[in-house]
């Protein structure tokens, strides 16, 4: 196998190892284009496309949980209704903010010094965040007050920083207002399904010319489409029953030992 499709391979395994924990996806797509030393608009489009790869192990996995939300929505149930509700009310604000500031996100995304510090940040958030929060009052996405939603929705638009990642923003935002840990995962998976598939359509009507090149064709985007779904189905349940038993401390600690790393090998190369 050449260099080439080994490229396409690592970037799946990183993308779906990495989407749905609190460690960012992005952020490692970024440090991985440096550390092997391809060129990462090249591959731009092609990450965009692997993500979607990731968001459907979340629909394979909780198909049974959607499918009972569609049933109750015909029936007009109000549990299906605010769980509905509370989603697309949360994916509003990064609609508003992403559209706003686009053109500025795409210049943090080519620096990979602004993700080592997100890391290292957002790792000392996450163990701060762990010993202060204390009363976990909300059991269910529908249970989740609107007000409540609300700022989870505006919380998840710091990860539009990259290093700060999406999963962790919403979890971590979560946990800060009340909802219980397991909740508060499953809402971020939720979460992402409206939020990538909107910024990926975005990125195709701005860039879908780019979508395929001399470098990277459908074979390329076919493949890291396949292995970053299989990796995210296991990672997914994995994530829920460690965090269930042990917290999010692990991963602070991860991130503040890989953005510290990157930072110094940043400096010293």
């Amino acid at each position: 196998m050449d260099m080439h499709y080994l490229t396409v391979i690592l970037l799946g395994i990183v993308e779906g190892l990495t989407e749905f924990l609190p460690v960012s996806s992005t952020g490692h797509l970024i440090l991985a284009s440096e550390l092997l030393g391809y060129d990462a608009s090249v591959w731009a489009m092609f990450n965009v496309m692997i993500q979607l790869g990731a968001i459907l192990a979340v629909v394979v996995l909780y198909w049974r949980t959607f499918w009972a939300v569609a049933m109750g929505l015909l029936r007009l149930d109000p549990v299906s209704i605010r769980f509905v509700r509370n989603l697309l009310v949360a994916f509003i604000p990064a609609v508003v903010i992403g559209l706003a500031l686009h053109d500025y996100i795409d210049t943090l995304l080519g620096s990979p010094r602004v993700v080592a510090c997100a890391l290292v940040v957002g790792g000392v958030a996450i163990l701060v965040i762990e010993r202060l929060i204390k009363e976990q009052r909300f059991h269910g996405i529908a249970d989740i007050p609107l007000v409540r939603v609300i700022g989870i929705g505006f919380i998840q638009c710091l990860a539009m920083v990259p290093g700060v990642s999406r999963s962790g923003a919403t979890i971590m935002g979560a946990l800060t207002l009340g909802v219980e840990r397991r909740t508060a995962a499953e809402f971020s998976f939720f979460l992402a399904i409206p939020t990538m598939l909107g910024a990926s359509t975005l990125e195709l009507l701005k860039k879908g010319d780019q979508l395929t090149s001399a470098q990277v064709g459908w074979d390329s985007i076919a493949l890291g489409f396949i292995v970053s779904f299989i990796v995210a189905l296991l990672v997914i349940k994995w994530f829920v029953g460690l965090v269930s038993r042990h917290g999010f401390a692990p991963f602070a600690w991860y991130r503040i030992i890989v953005g510290i790393g990157a930072l110094v090998w940043l400096s010293l190369r």
